[in-house]
């Protein structure tokens, strides 16, 4: 496939164009300086983008397929996440593609006392805007006409390797048999990858965790 990756300078974005590009997709790495992009490859070209901007979300997707974002706000404007929705839905729509995932964030899965993960009595405080900002975001996606994919992952993504094994739920946060909730940079890129060749949850969430 032929595919826009937004914020694919961070951990996980650039993750996710290395797991795209070892399964010969074409990828578009949308970034604010593609000077500065690390990653080479005779299949990738990095292209200026704005994601807070309609237009240039528009300018940097047209005449591609389906459309990654992996944007993560920084310390202190987590509400920019919802601009951003607003922006890729209107910029997607005027240049005429339909196919997002988007990676979300976990604060909003189940738990097993049935509270979001964010609301449990454990959830680090500081994290709690980056959480609402997340769920906020989630429900201008569930409101969109586009074929979205909404990616939860777990409460943890840390450094690992890629195994390919891991499970795959819906609204509930996954958790090991002792209790963690993780999964690894490149196991998470590779259900990204996963979902964008198979599009098993259309128009709907999932998870991911070991």
């Amino acid at each position: 496939m032929d595919i826009v990756v937004f914020g694919a300078s961070g951990k996980i974005g650039s993750a996710i164009v290395e797991e795209a590009l070892k399964r010969k997709h074409e990828v578009t790495a949308a970034v604010r300086k593609p000077e500065a992009f690390s990653i080479q490859h005779d299949r990738l070209k990095a292209v200026a983008a704005d994601l807070l901007d309609p237009a240039s979300v528009a300018d940097a997707v047209r005449g591609h397929e389906e459309v990654i974002s992996a944007f993560g706000p920084a310390p202190g404007h987590e509400n920019d996440l919802l601009q951003v929705a607003d922006s890729l839905l209107t910029g997607m729509r005027a240049a005429g593609l339909q196919r997002l995932i988007v990676i979300g964030g976990a604060g909003s899965l189940k738990t097993e006392s049935g509270e979001w993960l964010m609301d449990t009595a454990d959830f680090p405080e500081d994290y709690r805007p980056l959480a609402t900002a997340h769920a906020n975001a989630y429900e201008i996606y569930r409101g969109s006409e586009l074929d979205y994919t909404y990616l939860s992952p777990p409460a943890a993504i840390i450094a690992g390797r890629r195994t390919g094994q891991f499970r795959i739920g819906l609204d509930r946060l996954i958790v090991d048999e002792n209790g963690r909730s993780s999964i690894s940079i490149q196991d998470f890129a590779v259900a990204v990858i996963d979902e964008l060749e198979e599009g098993n949850f259309s128009k709907a969430r999932f998870t991911v965790g070991y």
